[in-house]
């Protein structure tokens, strides 16, 4: 699954079901009608609870749907997997675990513009 940019999240769907992890390997489910809000919110320490609490703030998985039941059936469905299902899923599109979220809410490098310049 490529990385979408935050500008694509915001308009491909109305409603997202996601897995964020720790460093350490922590997951965390979860579900919101703001893919890129939410994952903003997770790597601020803003939501109180378990994601904050284990450091759960790397978007490893996403999926998007238009139908809010179905979002919430399949966040349900997720969560009441084993851990070794969840990273079955995960690393189908994204075996080396990475931050699919990494350079949201980043400034994008123009052509002929030097990374350095960037802030």
């Amino acid at each position: 699954m490529p990385a979408l940019s935050s500008l694509a999240v915001k308009d491909e769907y109305r409603y997202w079901v996601y897995i964020v992890a720790s460093r350490t390997g922590t997951l965390y489910t979860g579900m919101t009608g703001d893919l890129y809000k939410r994952i903003m919110q997770h790597k601020a320490g803003e939501i109180e609870g378990f994601s904050k609490t284990y450091g759960c703030n790397r978007l490893v998985h996403y999926a998007g749907c238009n139908e809010v039941i179905v979002m919430i059936n399949r966040e349900k469905q997720i969560k009441s997997w084993r851990r070794k299902k969840k990273i079955d899923l995960i690393e189908k599109n994204n075996p080396r675990w990475e931050d699919l979220a990494q350079n949201w809410g980043r400034r994008m490098k123009l052509k002929g513009e030097s990374i350095a310049e960037i802030p």
